[in-house]
């Protein structure tokens, strides 16, 4: 396993570039849609794919903006980052993207953690914050992402780390599922060859 870390800030014009055409982490959940009916098409995976063709045939990223919960994230992570290194007693080390080529996937964990794990860091509003800590597990919406950052990284762990300022933050350990991560490479492969397809129909 050859893993490219590309030394950026995420969010920033170098990140946008190092990522470009490429399926990550954070859109694995919409890889693995299926539509309405079981079995049925997924319009927002087809819409996934039609935008990262663009990009490969443009070499232009597709998005380049920002949100009031990205805004939120940028003015809260430095805060969970030193709660966690604090409250775990370690040292990270910040990346921009990781990059497999013989996958042809990527991610963008938050940090890395020794030789064994990453960080996600997930900021949220108040009253969902509270209403993590009373089910004390880590979102199901989740999964995907993590279980794919481990994947990509080749990593053990991801420490979940969920932050809203005036708030108890919340913090959880996710394993290697390797039968998820199994099911997960498939779908990318898939996908990956759809999309060189499309790409190549295009191109035509």
């Amino acid at each position: 396993m050859i893993l490219k870390i590309f030394d950026c800030e995420q969010g920033g014009e170098a990140w946008f570039a190092a990522r470009l055409g490429i399926v990550s982490a954070s859109e694995f959940s919409t890889v693995l849609a299926e539509g309405r009916t079981k079995g049925s098409p997924s319009v927002t995976r087809a819409k996934l794919m039609r935008r990262l063709a663009a990009e490969r045939i443009t070499r232009e990223p597709a998005e380049k903006f920002s949100n009031g919960y990205m805004d939120r994230g940028k003015l809260m992570e430095p805060e969970a980052r030193n709660w966690y290194t604090f409250a775990r007693d370690v040292e990270i080390t910040p990346v921009g993207f990781c990059y497999r080529e013989d996958l042809d996937a990527g991610a963008s964990p938050d940090s890395l953690v020794g030789d064994e794990g990453c960080l996600e860091v997930k900021t949220r509003t108040g009253d969902l914050q509270i209403e993590l800590l009373e089910d004390g597990r880590v979102p199901s919406e989740h999964t995907a992402q993590i279980q794919g950052q481990l994947w990509i990284t080749g990593r053990q762990w991801v420490d979940f780390v969920s932050y809203s300022r005036g708030l108890r933050p919340f913090c959880a350990r996710v394993n290697r599922d390797e039968g998820y991560i199994s099911n997960l490479a498939i779908e990318v492969q898939k996908f990956n060859l759809q999309l060189r397809g499309l790409v190549a129909r295009i191109s035509a």
